[in-house]
């Protein structure tokens, strides 16, 4: 007898691997898959302003990477002693208001430079509910905990979202063909919306997901983070202490059934070498000194070398220059 509903994934036509580059956008669940592409060595440029929670914020960063929108000081704010912008997320906020511009600045150089050339988009949708800046009517990505009176609250339709990356869509089809676009809804409830209005925002974000599906059969994907959480993991001990986010073994759980409709036989070839390196440049003794370390050091930076020889495409310089300052001659 099975005592748990399994989410049933079919192998995807879209295949992703490490010679590919990859955006990605969205709520801390696209953050917590956009470090474990990290960590195995994936190309990728992850939420270039900050966590984004709503589809509509998502869409203009990408816009406004394309228009290589110049920030200038009208963008930002100043509240206790920060400075700030609306569409970045609260860890770009700075003291001084030029150290500030020269961060989100330099931040969207890096990104626009990339967003022409990515083969991969993937988008983490979070939320329905948008805030708009009643000064301007447009809609913000933090409201840094400023008074609710200076923002109006709205839930989208899911035809005002399909609307708008219809057109993000065609837009980017039109500068780079082959790419592919990866939509998840984030599992994370935002209860202050309350249980209701969150299960109507998840609804939303599906509703649009599927039907971009349909307008891009070839290039739109989705995949069920939402539902492998709340169906198929529907425990509390998958969850954080704060029982809404997901825990590590959650999060780990997704990552595999991710690779396993994702990745190919190479790609997990690749990982499979990667992940002991990774572990070892990772490890951190007592004591750096110690003989039996130092020869342990030497044996990884031998294996370093001989990856980065058989995948001369992947960048391993900050990793074997790590060991390297480790070793004691």
């Amino acid at each position: 007898m099975n005592f748990r509903t399994q989410v049933d994934i079919p192998q995807s036509p879209l295949r992703m691997n490490h010679k590919q580059q990859h955006i990605l956008l969205g709520s801390c669940f696209a953050e917590n898959i956009g470090r474990l592409l990290l960590d195995n060595k994936f190309e990728i440029e992850m939420n270039p302003f900050g966590i984004v929670y709503n589809p509509m914020s998502a869409a203009k960063i990408i816009n406004m990477l394309l228009d290589e929108y110049p920030f200038s000081e009208k963008d930002i704010l100043h509240d206790k002693g920060l400075y700030f912008s609306l569409m970045h997320h609260g860890e770009f906020s700075e003291s001084d208001p030029q150290a500030y511009l020269d961060k989100i600045r330099y931040s969207a150089r890096r990104s626009a430079s990339r967003v022409r050339e990515m083969d991969n988009l993937l988008v983490t949708f979070g939320t329905a509910y948008t805030y708009s800046w009643k000064q301007t009517g447009q809609i913000v990505n933090n409201c840094h905990k400023l008074p609710a009176s200076l923002f109006e609250r709205k839930r989208l339709s899911f035809e005002e979202i399909v609307e708008e990356w219809s057109a993000l869509i065609h837009r980017l089809l039109a500068i780079r063909p082959e790419m592919n676009f990866l939509f998840t809804v984030s599992p994370i409830r935002h209860w202050k919306d309350g249980a209701h209005e969150n299960q109507l925002s998840k609804s939303i974000l599906l509703l649009a997901i599927d039907e971009l599906q349909r307008s891009f059969p070839s290039q739109v994907f989705y995949f069920p983070s939402y539902e492998l959480i709340l169906d198929e993991l529907r425990d509390y001990r998958f969850y954080a202490e704060d029982m809404i986010h997901p825990n590590d073994t959650a999060i780990g759980y997704c990552w595999k059934k991710f690779s396993e409709t994702y990745f190919d036989d190479e790609t997990n070839r690749l990982i499979a070498r990667w992940q002991p390196l990774f572990k070892a440049i990772a490890h951190r003794p007592f004591r750096l000194e110690n003989a039996e370390h130092q020869v342990f050091l030497k044996k990884t930076l031998d294996k370093l070398w001989i990856f980065a020889n058989d995948y001369p495409y992947l960048n391993c310089n900050k990793e074997i220059d790590q060991i390297k300052s480790y070793i004691l001659e």
